[in-house]
């Protein structure tokens, strides 16, 4: 569900909506009944997107100065901490202006644009806009470098290829565009792969697939093997973090004030390697095998799914939750599997998948990746051995998962043989979870996967 825009007065400020009548335009005397309060101009402020988000970067204005607003249309896209998400009005009006530009970002509950109630009030905004101060805006190198002319109008309809990655791609398998550009392409039959984004880092933005529609221009995908292009990075050069980049430092800074210890444990997998090689056709994914075992030993190890918040008490939360970090383009995320212990693997194997997607395009919602009781780190697809992982602040512990190998071992009746195994390492909050917690949690684990036919119940 998309973030929303509210309006409330300076009478009565809340920080959780994100409209509200400009101060200039609004009596400073006590609330009246609200038939002689008359609000012409209000202000759109950065909305909140999540609990940990502080700023946002405006990807793109879906509508422009002086366009009519419907209740319910969205206005513009933000990049949050997590994810890009369409932000939607609850009133009619006008965008009167925009105070913060596309890429420009801005501090949560400041001001971006402004809305006039009427279009007579337009002319009254931008005034009010003019005196203020002007918001800091990110510079653009683009800005010294013309456009290049758009096709004459003779021209026929063309197939556009292109023959690198495209900016906005992770290897060429992926095209990132804000959620209304991917509606509007398909909407207007546009290939996102063919049209050159003009948001930040290329993200392909609204504007851009309109005026690919608008240039008569057919874009359809063409097969074609190329050689990915690797971005180039000046060595030397200061790169500064975005949005989520900002907030996963901020959150491992966190996580430093709370006093850890890890546990180490090997399992071996031969027989959940059996069971995924016989479910795997039906869209089974390891992931979600060890994020069911892992919720099935947590039903009997509460304690390992409890969590510190005040450092004065702890809580036994009350669902298991199983986040799951995943990698994506600048940064990194945690979609939750939420309830893992009750939904059967097949169920959950769709909804990783689901998950994960929607990860990878910066469309998760808060509740999908905010709400984790015990997070899962899997480096073994990469081949590491072993490693320790960060504890997520507000959880009490984090198991890192490494790959399977084939290891020598020695068998129950004294001979030698060969076993896959994996090597496992747990971090956890030393204030609520102790070793021999974590001890026994690993053992209920390693049963599980070692004899794994209760995961497809």
């Amino acid at each position: 569900m998309a973030g929303l825009l509210r309006m409330g007065t300076s009478f009565i400020p809340s920080p959780s909506k994100h409209l509200r009548p400009s101060t200039t335009t609004v009596r400073s005397r006590p609330p009246r009944p609200s038939s002689t309060v008359h609000a012409k101009i209000r202000e759109i402020f950065m909305p909140a997107l999540s609990s940990t988000m502080t700023e946002g970067k405006i990807v793109s204005w879906v509508k422009s100065e002086g366009d009519r607003l419907s209740k319910g249309e969205s206005v513009v896209v933000v990049e949050s901490d997590k994810a890009d998400m369409d932000v939607e009005t609850f009133y009619d009006g006008f965008l009167a202006k925009i105070i913060v530009d596309e890429g420009g970002t801005a501090a949560v509950g400041s001001a971006i644009a402004l809305l006039a109630e009427s279009e007579d009030e337009i002319a009254a905004a931008q005034s009010t806009a003019a005196a203020a101060p002007a918001a800091p805006k990110e510079e653009k190198q683009q800005e010294t470098t013309p456009s290049p002319p758009p096709p004459p109008p003779s021209t026929p309809s063309k197939v556009l290829a292109s023959v690198s990655t495209h900016p906005a791609s992770e290897g060429g398998t992926r095209v990132v565009a804000t959620p209304y550009a991917k509606k509007l392409a398909k909407d207007l039959k546009v290939e996102l792969r063919a049209v050159a984004g003009t948001g930040p880092m290329g993200r392909i933005v609204a504007k851009d697939v309109e005026a690919a529609a608008a240039t008569g221009v057919v874009v359809a995908p063409v097969k074609a093997v190329v050689e990915s292009v690797k971005s180039v990075v000046e060595l030397g050069s200061s790169v500064p973090f975005t949005t989520m980049q900002g907030a996963v430092s901020r959150n491992m800074v966190e996580s430093l004030s709370v006093p850890t210890f890890r546990v180490g444990y090997t399992i071996t997998t031969d027989a959940l390697d059996d069971l995924y090689k016989r479910i795997k056709s039906k869209g089974v994914t390891m992931t979600a095998l060890l994020a069911k075992a892992t919720a099935m030993a947590l039903t009997k190890h509460p304690v390992v799914n409890s969590a510190c918040k005040d450092g004065k008490s702890f809580t036994y939360n009350s669902s298991i939750n199983i986040a799951v970090a995943v990698a994506i383009d600048g940064g990194l995320i945690t979609p939750v599997l939420q309830d893992a212990d009750k939904v059967d693997i097949y169920s959950l194997s769709r909804k990783w998948k689901e998950l994960v997607d929607k990860a990878r395009a910066k469309q998760l919602q808060p509740q999908e990746y905010s709400t984790g009781t015990f997070t899962l780190s899997n480096l073994g697809m990469f081949g590491v051995d072993r490693f320790d992982a960060i504890l997520p602040p507000g959880t009490g512990a984090i198991m890192a998962v490494g790959a399977s190998h084939p290891t020598v071992v020695a068998t129950k009746d004294g001979k030698i043989g060969v076993k896959y195994q994996m090597q496992v390492n747990v971090t956890a909050d030393h204030r609520v979870i102790y070793g021999a917690d974590l001890a026994s949690f690993l053992q209920t684990l390693a049963k599980i996967i070692e004899d794994p036919k209760d995961l497809t119940l």
